[in-house]
């Protein structure tokens, strides 16, 4: 089992509001897959060269770690 952090963040309402509209119209997708698709894209397009971080970022693409 790979070992999870909870984050407590918070966002402008406007992205809440969007990530759940988004989120009620892709039932496969969840706010857990959301974020480690785009924190792991946001690391990799900002030169993080980890392959830990871009296989994250493909299991949350391509739903590989449900």
């Amino acid at each position: 089992m790979v070992p999870r952090i909870s984050l407590n963040v918070e966002i402008p309402e406007e992205l809440h509001e969007s990530l759940q509209t988004y989120l009620e119209t892709h039932p496969t997708w969840s706010q857990h897959r959301v974020f480690c698709a785009a924190l792991s894209l946001f690391l990799m397009q900002n030169g993080m060269c980890d392959r830990r971080v871009n296989r994250i970022y493909l299991d949350a693409l391509f739903d590989y770690a449900a």
